[in-house]
């Protein structure tokens, strides 16, 4: 899914929030934070600069220096798959040690994947849409808020998921 918006200032941008590997990036605070035209204070508040995390989604993004590429997204382009469910030897060692790292966020992509090749893409865009929205006031959130910034209520987020994974 690509999703093309103008920022605060003005500019188009295009995003995606599909990955390889099935995350969905709609939830990301770094694209959440480009959506919203406030890359800068997000990248300040937590030390980085801009050039650092700027990201629009690891189908459109290109990444050139070596040391930041991404083993998961390299395999898909070789193999010239959509998804790393779609290839013949999933799940492989580098899309299980993803899911296993330290990040929350990354412990549903085997229940992401499997859902994509259950039912479609754009179906499960919808069902991501809904499930990254405040069930109070259907704000937008992102994977480790735990308040919801616009009524206040209590998130279900990345980490409460990984617990009932």
């Amino acid at each position: 899914m690509i999703v093309s918006s103008l920022g605060k200032k003005g500019e188009s941008m295009r995003l995606r929030y599909d990955t390889y590997c099935g995350l969905y990036c709609g939830a990301c605070p770094v694209i959440a934070a480009i959506r919203e035209d406030s890359l800068e204070k997000f990248a300040e508040k937590h030390s980085y600069t801009p050039e650092q995390i700027r990201c629009y989604g690891c189908k459109i993004t290109q990444v050139e220096a070596e040391k930041d590429r991404c083993p998961i997204m390299d395999c898909a382009l070789e193999k010239k798959v959509e998804f790393c469910s779609d290839c013949d030897e999933y799940p492989c060692e580098k899309v299980k040690s993803f899911k296993e790292d330290k990040y929350p966020h990354h412990s549903a992509i085997f229940k992401n994947l499997d859902r994509i090749k259950e039912i479609g893409v754009e179906p499960w865009f919808s069902e991501q849409e809904n499930r990254w929205k405040c069930t109070a006031c259907g704000g937008r959130f992102s994977w480790y808020d735990e308040k919801c910034e616009n009524c206040g209520a209590e998130l279900y987020n990345s980490r409460d998921e990984e617990k009932d994974l």
